[in-house]
């Protein structure tokens, strides 16, 4: 957790443009991890669903309500996967309300997924908000979000189509689901 809030604050820091912005993006990540942990408590550390993460991550950008359109099988997921997604989430809705289709009254954001041959498809595609354009630079959002494949053994993707970016997310079920617990090792010889 410290390495984590190290990071985070170090990031932040680094790739600030001014120190309100990096207050402003410190106190964003802090509270999305925060709430990421506040979840994991309510479910005892031991497992949370990926729709409950979602919803739970989106939930204080859905000003207006009914902005975002969640979809998908539930699935229960690891705790580090809770907290990993839900930085990825905070970062995704972050520049939304900036930059991308939250930033307009009539804007919107699908997030679905599916689960196929033992493998996660996540999307997260935005529409209705200003044209859309690649950076110019890699910000520690941008950088965070794609590591979320490499560390879910997985892949991302980050499509600045025009009319709406896009993040899709490809990862074996295997790297976020919850593992059956076994019963104690049978430990006659």
């Amino acid at each position: 957790m410290l390495a984590t809030v190290s990071a985070i604050t170090h990031q932040s820091l680094r790739t600030a443009t001014s120190m309100p912005h990096a207050s402003s993006a410190i106190d964003g990540r802090f509270a999305a991890l925060g709430r990421a942990h506040d979840l994991l408590t309510r479910a005892s550390w031991e497992n949370a669903t990926l729709d409950i993460t979602i919803r739970n991550a989106v939930e204080p950008f859905d000003q207006g309500g009914g902005r975002f359109i969640i979809s998908g099988e539930d699935i229960s997921i690891t705790s580090s996967s809770v907290i990993a997604l839900a930085m990825t989430l905070n970062e995704l809705c972050t520049n939304t309300t900036k930059f991308g289709a939250l930033s307009l009254p009539e804007g919107q954001v699908r997030v679905s997924w599916s689960v196929e041959n033992g493998r996660l498809g996540f999307e997260w595609a935005e529409s209705g908000g200003p044209l859309v354009s690649e950076p110019t630079r890699k910000s520690f959002g941008t950088r965070m979000m794609t590591s979320l494949g490499q560390q879910l053994k997985g892949k991302v993707d980050l499509d600045y189509k025009p009319s709406g970016f896009v993040f899709s997310l490809d990862v074996p079920l295997e790297a976020l689901i919850t593992k059956p617990k076994t019963g104690a090792a049978d430990k006659s010889a």
